[in-house]
């Protein structure tokens, strides 16, 4: 298989080029526009899942030798979650290579985070597969970079500190409510109210209930000064 210019270009920007291109193919090839004779990345998602899990543990053990399973355990999750995997996809412009179907381009998705974090962790499948481990691992440490050795020390979670911040001060725990949902169904926005029990409240929008209540967690922390 003879790869177009535009994933030749992003071979160049991941810093590895396939001796089976088809891997790449299929890495980037989303649900909405997969065939009988044409293999979503779904599979690969899943073991590049585990492969970017095992790269980023040892590479935490590593960069710090006397951190406890709880201190390892959030900087971890904040590594290897979704998030983190469509940032570093963002960075490397794989929405420009991503297959879409026609509903999916027209909903936005190259910009999405679902589908960049997942699209992410199966290029590190196919890099994998196509040259093993080590391979995949230098790339992975390539692309994450500094994330590995500047992660927080403690990488709880917003909704987490925010939580702990409010227990700390003898207040009931944080509530969330959805203000708004917008959007067609297949690109919902939701709004959410992140509000404490003296009546401090912050909202955020965002592509998921999830990362909405996240957003509305940090920035609520913020305003109270609970983020420092």
């Amino acid at each position: 298989m003879k790869l177009s210019a535009d994933l030749k270009a992003f071979e160049d920007r991941i810093g590895y080029h396939f001796a089976r291109p088809e891997l790449l193919v299929r890495a980037l090839t989303h649900g909405s526009v997969s065939s009988p004779t044409r293999a979503d990345n779904q599979r690969l998602e899943f073991l590049g899942d585990r492969v970017l899990g095992l790269v980023m543990a040892e590479a935490l053990l590593k960069h710090d030798t006397s951190a406890s399973e709880g201190q390892l355990a959030p900087r971890f999750n904040a590594l290897v979650r979704k998030e983190a995997c469509a940032e570093v996809a963002r960075e490397i412009d794989l929405g420009a290579v991503l297959k879409l179907g026609r509903s999916e381009m027209l909903s936005g998705g190259r910009r999405k985070q679902a589908l960049l974090g997942d699209a992410m962790e199966a290029v590190i499948a196919a890099v994998y597969r196509d040259a093993g481990f080590d391979v995949a691992r230098d790339m992975v440490l390539r692309l994450w970079g500094r994330r590995i050795t500047t992660v927080e020390a403690d990488a709880r979670d917003a909704k987490t500190v925010l939580q702990e911040w409010a227990q700390a001060r003898g207040l009931q725990p944080p509530k969330y409510s959805q203000v708004r949902r917008s959007g067609p169904d297949h690109a919902p926005e939701f709004t959410i109210e992140a509000q404490l029990s003296t009546g401090e409240a912050a909202r955020a929008t965002a592509g998921s209930k999830r990362q909405a209540e996240q957003s509305a967690a940090k920035a609520l922390l913020e305003k109270v000064g609970g983020a420092d």
